[in-house]
């Protein structure tokens, strides 16, 4: 089982970054495939929660849905790779495991770039919260991604993310007993700190659902000027506030949204302003969740 104590900001010790920067900061690009159709009559989201109201049984193409996302995978992720080879910034991507058999362009585009790939679930449609009464078809899931991705990456995944952040009361368990660094569901912080579990510890490296390209641009409908000025905003802040004690920022980002040509120039503006900011440590999540491992005594009571 998953646990971890409460411990308000004022009651932590300062964290101090390498080399004194005050942001961590973390741009999240998901590399996501779906099926199309599932075998039932139950409503699926084919491509994840649906742009179009109408709901169809999983048995039924949903074109419009699956398709939109699409785009991010014929068009929209490429867009990002310009942009950040242009910038000469790296992102942390995560990827399904049936990423690397129908869509492995995307995959090996990281790759090739030496950039940090996660595992993020099986399929995207297959949500671990399925299994949450049976932890032996959850770590069959798990087991199944773990297995995929060390044959197209070489290497055993250290980090995690649950398709929609759905996982259980048994994920980071199942994780620590499989050899996992670090886990990225528990959104609760502006800080990396340590998760126990009955295999053992992990660092929680958040995601963010907040700071996210969908929940800004799609669910709440900003132009691309709020979109940026959000970002520039969170940054900003998190800023002011790591010169007590450090602090990190996550950008989540799907390639058929901020994918988008009308929307890449937020993106650019954001990266050119954080580019400028002294203070800004741009880790991946493995070198965040090592560092803190080894940096963090004195940080969280006990």
């Amino acid at each position: 089982m998953l646990r971890y104590d409460y411990v308000p900001m004022p009651a932590r010790g300062p964290l101090r970054l390498p080399e004194g920067k005050r942001v961590a900061l973390i741009l999240t690009f998901n590399l996501e495939t779906w099926d199309l159709t599932k075998d039932t009559d139950r409503p699926y989201y084919a491509g994840g929660p649906a742009i179009l109201p109408d709901v169809l049984p999983g048995d039924t193409p949903d074109f419009p849905n699956f398709t939109w996302r699409e785009y991010g995978q014929r068009v929209g992720i490429w867009r990002l790779y310009d942009l950040f080879d242009e910038m000469g910034v790296k992102a942390s991507c995560t990827t399904n495991a049936v990423t690397f058999e129908r869509r492995r362009a995307m995959t090996d585009a990281c790759l090739e770039r030496g950039w940090e790939l996660l595992a993020h679930n099986y399929e995207q449609g297959e949500l671990l919260t399925n299994f949450a009464k049976d932890p032996a078809k959850e770590r069959d899931v798990i087991l199944r991604t773990i297995d995929t991705y060390e044959r197209y990456v070489g290497r055993r995944p250290l980090g995690w993310l649950s398709s929609s952040l759905r996982g259980t009361l048994n994920t980071a368990s199942i994780l620590a007993e499989q050899g996992f660094l670090f886990y990225c569901d528990i959104m609760n912080d502006d800080q990396p700190y340590r998760l126990d579990t009955a295999a053992g510890p992990l660092v929680s490296v958040p995601y963010s659902n907040e700071i996210n390209d969908f929940t800004l641009l799609t669910r709440r409908g900003l132009s691309t000027d709020a979109f940026r000025d959000v970002l520039i905003e969170e940054l900003s802040t998190l800023h002011a506030e790591g010169a007590k004690t450090a602090r990190l920022m996550n950008v989540g980002l799907h390639p058929h949204v901020s994918g988008r040509a009308y929307r890449i120039r937020a993106l650019r503006e954001f990266l050119q302003f954080a580019k400028g900011l002294d203070g800004v440590w741009w880790p991946t999540r493995e070198e965040l969740a090592r560092w803190y491992l080894e940096n963090s005594a004195g940080h969280m009571p006990g």
